[in-house]
Order: C-alpha cells, then structure tokens, then sequence
C-alpha cells in the first residue's frame, strides 16, 4: 500500500510540473548554408535566428581558425576543401544564443584540384632520387628492356633544372619560371644532325634573349619563362596539354609526338597522373612521354604544402675524369657550380690549380688523384684513381684494304663514312671521351669505360647485305669488352672481344652472330660495355 501511494504522489508531482513550462528564450539562434555553383569555396551564410530586431548583434566563427564576421547574413569563401564547424552567436540585449552546424566544402573535381590546388599550384622536380631518365619503355620487366640513359638527380650536376618552377592555375592557366638559370640540352644547343655550330656544351647558362639560340642558329627564347600558357586537363584520359609557343615541361625538346625538337611548338601532349600526398603533405606529379621504339622519358615532380620542407638544392658537383697516353695524363673536368680547382695528382709532388690540367707522371703505376672544388663559399673533393703505362699509342690503326664500293663505313679515314654519326651520345655514361690524331690517322679514344655508345638512328643502316662488321682496337693492357649491335626496337647483342696489351687488335665479327636476336635490315647504334673500367682507342669500324 505505501509503495502505491508512493507512486501517486510521484505521478502527482510530475504532472504539476508540467503545467509550469519554462519562457521561451527571447532570441533563438539559427542558419542555412548554401555553396555558390560558381565557387565551391564560396558560402553564403541565410540567417534563420528569431526573436531579433535590428538592434540584435551576430558573431560567426567560420570554423578554419581565421574567418570571422558580424555581418546579419555573410558571404565567407575558404581556402581549401574540407568540413568546417560554423558557430553563430546572437545577442539581443541581455538575451543571447548559440548556434552551430557543420559545414563540407567538396571540390567537385578532386583530380583537377590535386594538379591546380583550389587556386594554383606549383611543382619542381623531385629532390631526391632519379627525377628524369630514359629508357626504352615503360615497362621494366618487359623483354629487352634497357635503361639508355640513367638519369638525373639533385646531385649539382643540373641544379638549374632543379630551380625551374611549373604552375598549374585552377582557371586554366599554366606559367613557367626559369629561375634565371636554363639547361643547355642535348640535342639543342648541341650535338644536332646537320647542324655543327655547338652554340654550348651541356651545361647551366643564364638564359638572356641572346643567349637562346640553340645549334642550328634558331631563336629558342619562347623556352624562356612565361605566365601567357595555358592547359588542358583531361582526366578520363590522363592526359594534359600545353598551350602556347615554348610551353614544356620535363625538357624542352619532348613533344607530343618526338623527343627530338630543337625548337618550340605551339603545343604539348603528355600522360599524367597526379598522386595526393595525404598527411606527408607532399603531392606528386608523374609525367611521360612514351615514342615507341624513340624512347620513354618518365618525369616526376613534387609539390608542398609546407614550401619549406623541400630538400635543398644541390648546386655544387665535384666530378672528373682523366685520358692517359703513356706516362701523360689529360684531367677533363666535369664539376658543376666551382669558382677554383685544387688537384693533387698523388705523386706526391704534382698539383695544379687549372680547370682541366694535363700531368705526365715520372713512372708508370696506380695513383690516388684528389680534386677539391669550391664556389667560394663550400667546398667539395672528389677522388678516382689514375693508372699509368710506359706504353703509348704511337702509331696509327691497320689501314683497311677492304674494297670501298663493299664498305658500309661508320667512323673511319679510310673510307666516305655515312652521315649523322655520334660518337659520343649522352646517355649517362661516366666514360671520357677524346678524339686523338696519331701519324695522322683520326681516331677516338675511350677512358674509363663503364659504357658508351655510337649512335647513327637519323641515318638508320640496312646491313641485311652485308656479311661482317670490323673494328680496330688497342690498349696499353689486355682487356675485355663487349661490342653491342642495336637494330631499331631496341633489339640488342653484345660480343666480347678481348684486346691484346701495346698493340692493335683488329676483330672481323659475323653479322650472324648478332642477327638470331638483332634486325640487320634498320641497324642503329653500337655501344661497348665491360665489367672492368678499361681504356682503349677505337678506329675503323665499318661493315662489309
């Protein structure tokens, strides 16, 4: 009976209390948000507060940690993508309310804002590891395969293309920033078929109005930098266009459908895929350039968020290499970014302070060779080791008696050699190359060799005719090398060829030793590899 009364007088009391509800508050604070069609950044703010006058007073808070306003109803446009807290309070007299509500602001094209950002957006070449190479496909487990050129990094080598800036604005616009520094390309302002000016070697040059002439005397200063470019982005395909005469990006001579142009388009087409970084705060943007059996260039650029967490750049390289002939050594060096040389030629006596300095040791052995570098400011050294011989090239190669009118010739005096052969492709290789003329007979000598290549692809050879190919070689100690045939692929042989110590070794090599695998009728490079780092000279290399 007491627990019965108990819960009457507790259903009693809740229903008296009922009857006494609280006054409703003088204002009540609300809103709707709605995103502009125009600007998914830009959000109108519609105040939906009640219980106001024209004296009441609004304080917003836009939730990103910057934006505010007292406006009754504003317009607030954010800086990126993202879900944001909005908070209203509004104040009437002494009566004040809270309001808040989350806010998504969605890009509607995510993967174009991943390459423009929500206004622009700015990308330089990847600071550490390989940023650009070549190779003979996009597929490294493919058959036949091969790396041609190895690549470049932020090592000092290049750093003028480590400088170079390319945005991607969201309204379309693309600029290009030189960073008041240009690489000289191979390919364009030197080593170009037909064209024998070599305006520069491989190298950073400031790039004034005069100094863009590329080998063959044109004017190459639409390269220059530019904010008057535009793009296209198309994202079902992955594929982005440059417009606009001299717009590039990876090197200037890639085009959309050659990797060989020494002056500028009009426009550029390449694949791209763009990767978001997520928390590292480091985007990534992969451009290729795929020419078939011309070559594959794959490039990757990098974008911050946190500008100043980018690596530093590179711009001082030590680096040489030397060509010997007896006891005589020539230094070729190949530093970047130096102001002074300091070499000391690890006899104990010798030094130079030259750039490129010529030594004659007093007697045959292996020498630790020290090149220090500085540009004023650091310092770098750099050490290889030189071997000397007493041996020396004195005389010149076999003349060939082969008949000419049987003589496909690639490089020799004996004979009217084909047009557009390059002895000394840049392919990556640290091989020094020099050209020599010994009783006078021209002739080419390869120092260190890791490999080296002799390229004749814009005069493609059909040897499907002919029976042999020979060549002349000789070292001051035996060695062993291998000899590639290429055909157009690239279809690729090596033949290892062994060099007798002091003297010339002339090789007669069947062309059906290379033809189960290489195409003999469109023949275009030869290279020569070894295990070792051996020093030879090269003559008379012709097929028969």
């Amino acid at each position: 009976m007491a627990m019965i009364t108990a819960m009457a007088s507790l259903i009693l009391f809740s229903a008296c209390n009922d009857d006494k509800k609280d006054p409703a508050p003088a204002v009540v604070a609300s809103f709707q948000a709605t995103v502009s069609d125009d600007n998914f950044l830009m959000v109108s703010f519609t105040n939906a507060s009640m219980g106001t006058s024209s004296a009441a007073t609004y304080a917003w808070d836009f939730g990103d940690g910057t934006g505010m306003s007292t406006d009754r109803e504003p317009t607030y446009t954010y800086a990126e993508a993202g879900t944001y807290l909005v908070e209203l309070t509004v104040t009437e007299g002494t009566a004040t309310d809270d309001f808040s509500h989350e806010v998504a602001i969605v890009d509607p094209d995510q993967a174009l804002g991943l390459l423009t950002g929500t206004t622009s957006k700015t990308w330089k070449l990847l600071r550490e590891g390989t940023a650009l190479y070549l190779a003979s496909g996009s597929d490294p487990s493919a058959s036949g395969y091969t790396v041609w050129w190895a690549g470049t990094s932020n090592n000092g080598e290049r750093p003028c293309m480590y400088d170079d800036e390319f945005t991607f604005s969201r309204d379309g616009t693309y600029a290009y920033n030189d960073g008041g520094t240009f690489w000289a390309e191979f390919g364009v302002f030197n080593n170009v078929a037909d064209c024998d000016s070599n305006t520069r070697t491989e190298s950073c040059f400031v790039p004034t109005q005069s100094n863009m002439v590329n080998e063959c005397g044109d004017n190459v200063s639409a390269w220059l930098s530019s904010t008057s470019h535009s793009f296209e982005y198309n994202t079902s395909t992955g594929k982005i266009t440059l417009n606009g005469e001299g717009a590039w990006i990876g090197i200037p001579k890639l085009g959309t459908d050659a990797a060989t142009y020494n002056t500028p388009r009009s426009s550029v087409t390449f694949d791209a895929r763009v990767s978001d970084g997520g928390v590292s705060g480091v985007d990534t943007l992969y451009a290729s350039f795929d020419y078939g059996t011309a070559g594959y260039w794959p490039v990757t650029y990098v974008s911050y968020s946190d500008p100043s967490a980018e690596p530093d750049l590179v711009s001082l390289n030590a680096a040489f290499g030397s060509s010997s002939n007896g006891l005589a050594v020539t230094f070729v060096n190949s530093s970047s970014g130096a102001t002074t040389y300091m070499w000391d030629f690890g006899d104990m006596t010798g030094t130079s302070t030259e750039e490129n300095p010529t030594y004659t040791y007093a007697t045959a052995g292996t020498y630790t060779v020290e090149l220090t570098i500085s540009d004023g400011t650091e310092s770098l050294t750099v050490e290889e080791e030189v071997t000397v011989s007493t041996a020396a090239l004195s005389s010149p190669a076999p003349t060939p008696t082969t008949p000419s009118a049987d003589v496909i010739s690639i490089y020799s005096d004996a004979y009217t050699s084909i047009t557009g052969v390059n002895l000394n492709p840049g392919w990556g290789q640290n091989t020094v190359f020099t050209e020599e003329v010994i009783a006078g007979d021209s002739l080419y000598k390869l120092t260190n060799l890791d490999y080296q290549g002799v390229d004749f692809a814009t005069n493609m050879q059909d040897v499907s005719g002919m029976t042999m190919v020979h060549i002349d070689l000789w070292s001051a100690t035996e060695a062993t090398i291998n000899f590639f045939l290429i055909s157009d692929g690239p279809l690729e042989k090596p033949k290892a060829l062994t060099l007798m110590a002091n003297q010339w070794t002339s090789f007669d090599i069947p062309l059906t030793d290379y033809s189960d695998i290489v195409n003999l009728s469109n023949v275009i490079q030869f290279k020569f590899d070894a295990t070792s780092t051996p020093t030879f000279y090269v003559d008379n290399i012709y097929f028969y």
